[in-house]
Formats: structure tokens, C-alpha cells, sequence
């Protein structure tokens, strides 16, 4: 039976597939349940204090709940600030973690280091992580061509560039259906009208835990044709060398870093503003001094906590900003 390893957030999955294993993105696995309240409520049952991120105590409930999940790789640099506690609980549910590091510095031997140690783990060696690392990169272009589409050619909403750059983390578990899958949709997307929205937003920031977010400034007559983060699950840079290609992936690093290619992507899709999600609880909440003070563009800060529908008091928040960019 195919072995199934946990993974917090995007990690060189390569060596996953490499050995014969499925990574599972387990922020995927949380947000599409049947009921991901339930499995946050289970963590604040267990222990968890409610001013935790509900990611974190979603991904705990995910992994409890799933018994055949009996490995999870958490990344401890470059991510959520509470993942070490998180695989200090699931260490005491007798889960087995493997630790994974981003240097922050983005130093390249530092991250050749991180990265073989996995492949030591899993057992394998270079050659079959370049193979699959080629394949991966294909399904990844095929994906990088829908995003095309969403901001150059407008014709993909904003939940579809989210929902397939997204699931780039974990290829659903199955590369090969996923491929199929985007090649189907793409088929459909290029023979599809060009969309009617009249303002151009960016989406910055962790993916949404509330995901009708899109669907709901479409009606408003706006498109996000940017998601950052989801974006860089794409790997979208030209390079062969898999260690040089997670060194230039900017989710990890610092903000000044990620800047770089949100000013460079807003410009480039003619972006009239921005909506930057944030997690309630989270470290990264304080980015968004940094956020408002380097962006030229007009910046709405839309604060998550719990899965489910946008808030009353949000979509009011989102009405307003669309409104005033028109």
C-alpha cells in the first residue's frame, strides 16, 4: 500500500513522489472537509487555546482524525510560528515528524542541506529526484498557462487560479489525474469569452480560509487576476536546479523578499489594488505595516479567523473598497 506523509505547507515534494510516497497537503485536506469547524473545535477540545490560528488546530484535527497519516513533514522555518508546538502535540498523539527548514536567509547550501536530509530519509538519491522533479515541472507549466489565462487572455476567475495554483503543493495526491484534470480545464478556458469584470485586484497573503471570497467580488464586478502565494506553488521560475528553484520560491522568506515580486507581478497585470488577507493570531499580521508602507496601489487588509462564509462586516469592508476603486 502506497505510504501517505502529512505536510504542513509546500515542501520539495519531489522526494515525496521520488520514493514511492504521496505528500498530503494537510491545509487542503482541512479546508475541503466536509466540516473544518468541527475538526478546530476537536483541537480546542484536546487542549488547543481558542487565540491559536485555526489552521494550526485544523491541521491537528486532520491528522488525528486520519489515522492512516501516521507521518507528517513540518516545516519549522519558514511558516507558521506555532508548527513547533504543533508537532510537539502530535508527537504526544504518536505521530512520527520529520522537521523541514527554509533558511531565512536563503542561503543555498543551507537549503541543499535541508533538502538531502529528506531525500535521506525517504531513501533516494539524486537522479530520481531530477526525473520526477521534470515531471512535476511539467504539470506545474500547464498550471503556470491557466494563470496566463486568468490575468492576460481574462478568461479564469479568481477561485479557479486560486483552487488549481493552490494544489500544486500536493498534485491531489496523484500527479498524473491532476495533470489530466488541468489539461481538461484548460481545454475549456481557452475556448471560453473573455470576462466582463472592470477592476483588476491582487489577493496577497496566506490562501483564504474563507474561499467564497472570490466568487463574491465577481459579483461585485471585480477579479482577483493575482494570488501571490498560490502563485509561487507553481514554482514559477526558469530553472533546472530543483535546490535553486525552492531558493527562489518567496513564500519561506522575508517580506521585503516577497515584495519584490508583488510589485513586479502589479505592475505587470495592471492591478488596481489589493486585498491582503490575514490570519487572525498570526505573526504575519504585522507584515502588513511593511505591506502598506511599500505598495503604491491601494491596499485592503481582510482579517480571517474561522472556515466558512465571509462575515457580514467583511463583505461591507470589500463593497466599499471595489466601490471606491471604480
Amino acid at each position: 500500500m502506497t505510504r501517505r506523509v502529512g505536510i504542513t505547507t509546500t515542501i520539495p515534494s519531489e522526494v515525496v513522489f521520488a520514493a514511492g510516497w504521496v505528500p498530503v497537503d494537510l491545509n487542503n485536506v482541512f479546508i475541503t472537509s466536509a466540516d473544518p469547524r468541527q475538526l478546530v473545535e476537536e483541537a480546542e477540545v484536546a487542549g488547543y487555546p481558542r487565540n491559536i490560528c485555526a489552521w494550526i488546530k485544523g491541521i491537528y484535527g486532520t491528522v488525528i482524525r486520519d489515522r492512516t497519516l501516521d507521518t507528517v513533514i513540518a516545516v519549522t522555518q519558514g511558516d507558521c510560528s506555532n508548527t513547533h508546538a504543533l508537532m510537539e502535540t502530535l508527537q504526544l498523539a504518536g505521530v512520527c515528524v520529520i522537521p523541514f527548514a527554509y533558511p531565512f536567509d536563503r542561503d543555498y547550501d543551507l537549503l541543499k542541506l535541508q533538502i538531502e536530509k529528506l531525500m535521506q530519509y525517504f531513501g533516494v538519491d539524486w537522479p530520481a529526484v531530477r526525473e520526477t522533479s521534470a515531471r512535476l515541472g511539467e504539470i506545474r507549466g500547464a498550471v503556470r498557462d491557466l494563470d496566463r489565462l486568468t490575468w492576460e487572455e481574462n478568461r479564469v476567475g479568481g477561485w479557479d487560479n486560486h483552487f488549481y495554483q493552490v494544489t500544486c503543493s500536493d498534485f491531489e495526491g496523484d500527479p498524473e489525474s491532476f495533470r489530466a484534470r488541468v489539461n481538461k480545464f484548460l481545454a475549456r478556458a481557452r475556448q471560453a469569452p473573455p470576462r466582463g469584470e472592470e477592476i483588476r485586484l491582487a489577493y496577497i497573503g496566506v490562501p483564504p480560509i474563507n474561499a467564497d471570497i472570490y466568487g463574491f467580488l465577481e459579483q461585485l464586478g471585480a477579479r482577483v487576476v493575482f494570488n501571490e502565494t498560490q502563485r509561487q506553488f507553481t514554482m514559477p521560475f526558469d530553472t533546472e536546479n530543483l535546490v535553486e528553484q525552492y531558493r527562489l520560491y518567496t513564500y519561506p522568506y522575508g517580506i521585503f523578499y516577497r515584495l519584490e515580486d508583488i510589485k513586479r507581478e502589479l505592475e505587470r497585470r495592471s492591478v488596481r489594488g489589493v486585498i491582503h488577507y490575514v490570519q487572525s493570531f498570526c505573526f504575519r499580521q504585522i507584515e502588513d505595516l511593511i505591506v502598506r508602507h511599500e505598495l503604491r496601489v491601494p491596499v485592503l487588509t481582510v482579517e480571517g479567523n474561522n472556515p466558512g462564509p465571509l462575515d457580514a462586516r467583511t463583505r461591507v469592508r470589500l463593497e466599499a473598497f471595489v466601490e471606491m476603486l471604480r
